[in-house]
């Protein structure tokens, strides 16, 4: 097998954004979620995420990473102010939009107006959620840790409340993300269709001389 290599060295001497896509694709599919905000005024935030990842089920955990402090900060100033966001899984016919929350908009400008998602408020949880999303998660800001090798924060929230499409959760609690086009994040900018391929029991150690 023919492989391209780089060392550290040949990495650091990379073109930028070259740089940016080997290093944001080479780790494999990423998460795409809408994280849905709003401050103590009332402006909403919606901003698109390829680093929401399961921290634990019991309790129920996730975490995420916010990159370097810039002047565009909305999505983090909001938690930090109310406390509360959403998660909403991006589908098919919501990539193009999900993609554009990605533009930096002044704080009273809400992504929600500038593309064709909905906001939609549930119950009486504070933060907005995505209309047309189909697995929607309800999240309470909890900590918070500085990564002082980048300048990244990682965040952690439990999750408070889960909205999921009616039929796709299945017996076991297991939701089958392919049959309502839950897209995944290939580096920056690519998103991909998902496919069931198999599903296997919990591994257990094999007996010396059996299967």
């Amino acid at each position: 097998m023919n492989m391209v290599y780089f060392n550290k060295n040949s990495i650091e001497k990379l073109d930028k954004i070259y740089r940016l896509n080997l290093i944001n694709s080479c780790t494999g599919f990423k998460s795409a979620n809408l994280l849905g905000t709003i401050d103590s005024k009332g402006n909403k935030n919606l901003a698109i995420f390829s680093s929401i990842t399961h921290l634990g089920s019991d309790p129920a955990l996730l975490c995420f990473i916010l990159r370097p402090m810039t002047e565009f900060r909305n999505t983090y100033d909001n938690i930090k102010e109310t406390g509360f966001f959403t998660v909403n899984h991006v589908n098919e016919d919501d990539i193009e939009d999900a993609h554009h929350t990605s533009a930096k908009y002044s704080k009273e400008i809400s992504e929600f107006d500038k593309t064709n998602l909905e906001e939609e408020f549930i119950g009486g949880f504070l933060a907005p959620y995505v209309k047309s999303s189909k697995v929607k998660l309800g999240c309470k800001y909890i900590n918070e840790y500085n990564i002082n090798e980048n300048g990244t924060i990682l965040v952690i929230a439990s999750i408070e409340e889960l909205h999921i499409e009616d039929g796709v959760l299945k017996e076991d609690g297991w939701i089958k993300l392919d049959e309502i086009g839950t897209v995944t994040i290939n580096g920056l900018d690519a998103y991909m269709k998902t496919e069931f391929i198999e599903r296997f029991d919990y591994a257990r150690p094999k007996l010396e001389g059996g299967d």
